[in-house]
């Protein structure tokens, strides 16, 4: 008997399945919600079964058709990550889903996958800078190099770039973050798609993994815009929380296989309780992103005419006939809820607001419920050359805002007095 649910995932909304797809309570005592199986090892039914499962789980054949992957042990497979990677998997339209005990482990499990000593790295700029770390500093360990691209960048400057380096032939990987963090600036997924098709030969095509943290999975779904691989930091919008840290990779079953075999032998994959917490934030995940929007879009109205603020860089307050419009209004059904913002006058006046926000949390690791704000100049960006942060636009008076669920009005009010302590 298959010990998960029969219901159809094609039915209803992924919204509503997010309270019972890829779950029987009947399997588990009657439970409404899915229990949490803080367990490691799992009894085999068979020495048959044992054989047939690990052969699976390493890689050594495919799974039949109707063939399950039996529960062995949770470094390789729990009924709790299996039933969150099988939510997961709604949203985004996606064959197979793995999660991680953290989003740099996810990119990281994905760069070391599909990489190796000799391969060449394509990737836009700004990324997070977990991520510009392990390009920039991790990889080169391994023999592997980089080049990188910024938003305005066309095709042919990119495919310009890739020639010059004389590694054409060794484009392994296309890497995107988008909304770059902390810019939000846009990378057009389908160029993307463009470049790979271009370096395209018989015996290699370069993987385009997209990292869609800030406007997925509700707003945004990569797979359905020519990317290969989608990847989160779960620990966001779809934890929601602050609670818990954790990460997903979602894809093709040819691409997922390899992705969870290297997963089994790193041993990064979540815990148990982890993905418990993940299946409850996902009930939500909705109704908070919708309002988080929601409020975005008054606070960013409000920071536009402020005289004290320099630049709003918000997707919604995007020209209307620009290049980054038309991507936008091509990729997202949202602005989000991501603000970044100069204040005139740089460090000095950018700390003078932050220090003074009431509501607003000082903190990084942005997407919760609560209200965020941060120094991405000397926080999460500290490690980006200053030659780069100045080309990207990424200076001393950006402020990135990360909008939570509270009352709007609030937010307003409290954003208006830290800036009135600005002399």
């Amino acid at each position: 008997m298959n010990r998960k649910s029969k219901m159809s995932k094609t039915s209803f909304k992924p919204e509503s399945l997010m309270m019972s797809h890829g779950y029987d309570p009947h399997l588990s005592e009657g439970a409404v919600k899915c229990p949490i199986f803080q367990t490691s090892t799992f009894a085999f039914k068979s020495a048959e079964d044992g054989k047939a499962f690990f052969e699976v789980a390493y890689g050594l054949r495919d799974k039949e058709p109707d063939e399950e992957l039996g529960l062995i042990y949770s470094r390789i497979n729990n009924p709790d990550l299996e039933i969150l990677e099988d939510r997961l998997c709604l949203w985004d339209h996606a064959e197979v889903c793995a999660v991680f005990e953290s989003g740099m482990s996810a990119i990281s499990t994905v760069l070391l996958e599909f990489l190796k000593p000799g391969d060449l790295l394509l990737h836009s700029k700004p990324v997070y800078g977990g991520t510009s770390h392990f390009i920039d500093h991790i990889l080169p360990k391994f023999g592997i190099e980089s080049i990188g691209f910024h938003s305005d960048h066309e095709m042919g400057d990119i495919i310009q770039k890739v020639e010059d380096s004389g590694k054409k032939d060794h484009l392994k990987l296309i890497y995107v973050e988008t909304p770059a963090n902390p810019t939000n600036a846009l990378i057009d997924l389908e160029m993307c798609r463009s470049v790979s098709d271009y370096f395209k030969t018989k015996s290699n095509s370069p993987v385009i993994a997209v990292d869609n943290t800030y406007m997925g999975p509700l707003w945004c779904q990569p797979l359905n815009l020519g990317a290969d691989l989608v990847i989160y930091s779960a620990t966001k919008y779809i934890g929601g929380h602050s609670d818990l840290i954790a990460g997903a990779v979602l894809g093709n079953t040819e691409l997922m296989t390899r992705i969870k075999v290297l997963r089994t032998f790193l041993g990064n994959m979540t815990g148990p309780w982890t993905g418990w917490l993940l299946m409850r934030s996902l009930e939500t995940l909705k109704p908070r992103m919708e309002l988080q929007a929601s409020n975005a879009e008054k606070v960013a109205d409000f920071l536009r005419n402020h005289p004290k603020v320099e630049k709003v860089f918000y997707l919604g307050h995007l020209k209307s006939g620009s290049r980054m419009h038309d991507i936008y209004k091509k990729q997202y059904s949202s602005p989000g809820a991501m603000i970044s913002i100069d204040i005139k006058g740089g460090e000095k006046n950018a700390f003078t607001f932050l220090n003074h926000l009431q509501l607003f949390h000082l903190a990084v690791s942005l997407g919760s419920t609560e209200s965020l704000a941060e120094h991405p100049f000397s926080m999460t960006h500290a490690d980006v050359p200053i030659i780069e942060k100045n080309a990207l636009g990424l200076t001393d008076k950006m402020v990135r805002l990360s909008i939570g669920v509270e009352n709007a009005d609030d937010l307003i009010w409290d954003i208006s007095q830290a800036l009135d302590k600005i002399s």
